[in-house]
């Protein structure tokens, strides 16, 4: 059934790319793939067929539990509750995508996504933190941590993008080892979430990747970030997930320090590198180090780095 529920999400996504795509660039929804030389316009908001696959994964297996009961391990409750929360947050990317929200206000909104996480009170208050030990947050766990995780995973994914391949390419390196820990812990619901948003994303990644014929838009990155929230928090490993989320951390506190400005590179000769007075994100960084490296090359490397923090998450549930 766990490959049924993969195969729907998967078919769903790659059948709704390839009936929205030419949409898309009939309504004049396109977006510049500005990491090459002629930055041609192709489909955006790719985010609303991420959607679309994931909802379909999610209401099979909610049809699955209701009348065959099947997956009696899966908490019906919590699934429902995580897919309110990423459907708030994708209506954000959603209205982002349209009309542009203002940065502070979209990094702020959020929050309120959060609500059905925590009106059901998901995930356990006590949480094993680094070199102090297992720590009761109590009523703050649910009032504070939670409003953070989503909102702090959401925004990293959507500032960590701009390269064909790259949020689908990470963030399936990343739900994939969310998915192998809530696999060896037993965390039944959390392991179907990371299924279904896998089927998702590896239909977007065809798709996506160098030469891209979609961008996914905010509405893609935020829902892959709300994803990876949901699925940490009601598998009560948010030690993993602060692991997985450190190549976006590092990308974020480079753009902090330079006010968050735009972090694409300057292509010539078939590479990207980094802009003078550079580098203002993780990407550039690494066009940096590289002294340029093509736009696949790095995306290929953003996926590597990922995969290690994947691989050491999951270690410490081995």
């Amino acid at each position: 059934m766990t490959i049924l529920i993969f195969a729907v999400s998967f078919l769903v996504s790659f059948a709704g790319f390839l009936i929205m795509i030419p949409r898309f660039k009939e309504t004049g929804i396109v977006g510049r793939n500005r990491n090459i030389l002629e930055q041609e316009e192709i489909a955006e908001m790719g985010g609303l067929v991420i959607v679309a696959g994931f909802s379909a994964g999610t209401i099979l297996i909610i049809s699955l539990k209701t009348f065959f009961d099947l997956f009696a391990l899966a908490s019906l409750t919590s699934i429902l509750a995580a897919f309110s929360t990423i459907m708030i947050v994708s209506l954000i990317g959603i209205f982002d995508d349209l009309i542009s929200i203002k940065q502070g206000v979209k990094a702020f909104m959020p929050v309120f996504a959060a609500l059905p996480l925590i009106a059901l009170k998901e995930g356990f208050t006590i949480m094993k933190v680094p070199f102090i030990g297992f720590v009761d947050f109590g009523i703050y766990y649910h009032l504070i941590l939670i409003p953070l995780g989503i909102t702090g995973a959401a925004n990293a994914v959507n500032m960590l993008a701009g390269f064909n391949g790259l949020e689908a390419g990470m963030g399936l390196v990343a739900v994939g080892s969310l998915a192998a820990i809530a696999y060896l812990i037993g965390e039944t619901t959390a392991f179907i979430l990371s299924i279904i948003m896998l089927g998702t994303l590896l239909a977007t990644l065809y798709f996506n990747w160098f030469p891209a014929k979609i961008l996914v838009g905010d509405v893609g990155t935020l829902t892959i970030g709300a994803v990876i929230a949901s699925v940490v928090i009601i598998g009560n490993f948010e030690m993993a997930g602060g692991i997985i989320i450190i190549p976006y951390v590092i990308d974020f506190i480079i753009k902090a320090k330079n006010r968050f400005p735009y972090s694409f590179g300057v292509f010539r000769d078939g590479k990207l590198y980094c802009p003078e007075g550079g580098p203002v994100g993780l990407g550039q960084l690494i066009m940096k180090a590289c002294g340029g490296i093509s736009e696949r090359n790095l995306v290929l490397v953003l996926m590597g780095i990922e995969a290690v923090c994947g691989v050491m998450a999951i270690l410490l549930y081995v």
